[in-house]
């Protein structure tokens, strides 16, 4: 299971590694600074303090920011200033309980769809976190599902679900609440896997998968057709250590997080790397600690969850285009 134990052996081994990566990767960084593109992130406000190994967020229209509190077995939701507003859920196998949740989304109505990944289900809540209705992952061969995270389309009448240990994507009927269609399968090619993670559904046509292991981020239509790869090993520009989160801006640029390089990538619509997220205040590359689930939103405000320190940052972003 690539969840929170894998998660956090990943931790504890970058305390040892780590530090070489990210020096390499600073080195090219430092030793290319006139012919690195950067794309400035001004910091605008922090939300800390009160999480436990948070893992993703979403944001509604109206600004609301919600944050998987996994480890507490709760989300917690925040005006769009950082204020703290109230808690959903806590650890529990019952309605609107939660055995360490991991991705989470909207749809445009407001409703939240949790990936609620020890229980083995999605639940549908409300804004308000009131419980609508859940819908068990199916095992395969006897293997427990591990549901990561779920992209939902705007209308809420279909979602995908990354099964991480089974290395699959699934597609269910949310009025039904059946399974409509299964891809993927273990491996390193075109439609396989090796524990996908955090996803990100744009404009309800190109779903974007962080393969972890792979070292790389898979884009497919909700045809079911590849469309391209983004990253691949590596600590240069364009490569990732560690990939976790991924998110769209209304510009088609896709932000990926790699938590053991502590860094934010942007790419183009093809795939090509675009620009690292840089510091206005250093003017250098902008450094994260275990960056995991990211959100854009159609302000440019983008949303960055870090894992060990228990906190989300947001940011406005100046010259992403």
């Amino acid at each position: 299971m690539l969840g929170w134990l894998t998660i956090l052996l990943e931790c504890r081994w970058q305390r040892s590694i780590f530090p070489v990566a990210i020096c390499l990767f600073l080195t090219v960084c430092v030793s290319r600074a006139d012919g690195l593109e950067l794309t400035m992130a001004k910091h605008l406000f922090d939300i800390k303090d009160t999480f436990n190994q948070p893992s993703d967020l979403t944001v509604a229209q109206d600004g609301t920011i919600y944050v998987v509190d996994g480890v507490n077995g709760r989300i917690q939701a925040f005006s769009p200033t950082g204020k703290y507003l109230f808690t959903i859920g806590h650890p529990g196998t019952g309605p609107g309980e939660f055995a360490f949740p991991l991705g989470m989304d909207i749809d445009k109505s407001g409703r939240l769809y949790v990936a609620d990944s020890r229980n083995h289900r999605i639940q549908i809540l409300t804004s308000k976190g009131d419980f609508i209705s859940e819908i068990p992952v199916p095992d395969k061969n006897g293997n427990k599902a591990d549901p990561t995270d779920v992209a939902v389309d705007d209308s809420g009448k279909w979602f995908f679900v990354a099964d991480n240990n089974n290395h699959r994507i699934l597609r269910f009927d949310t009025g039904s609440k059946k399974l409509t269609n299964s891809y993927g399968k273990p491996g390193a090619e075109k439609w396989e896997f090796r524990y996908p993670f955090l996803m990100h559904l744009h404009h309800n046509k190109d779903l974007y998968i962080v393969d972890v292991i792979n070292t790389r981020v898979q884009v497919v239509n909700t045809e079911g057709k590849f469309v391209t790869l983004i990253g691949g090993w590596g600590v240069e520009k364009g490569q990732f250590f560690r990939p976790k989160g991924v998110a769209v801006d209304k510009n088609g640029l896709a932000y990926v997080s790699d938590s053991y390089m502590g860094v934010v990538q942007l790419f183009n619509i093809t795939g090509t790397f675009h620009s690292v997220l840089g510091d206005p205040v250093s003017g250098g590359v902008r450094k994260f600690t275990t960056p995991v689930g990211l959100f854009v939103d159609d302000s440019m405000r983008l949303y960055v969850v870090e894992m060990l320190p228990g906190r989300l940052s947001v940011f406005s972003l100046d010259n992403a285009q």
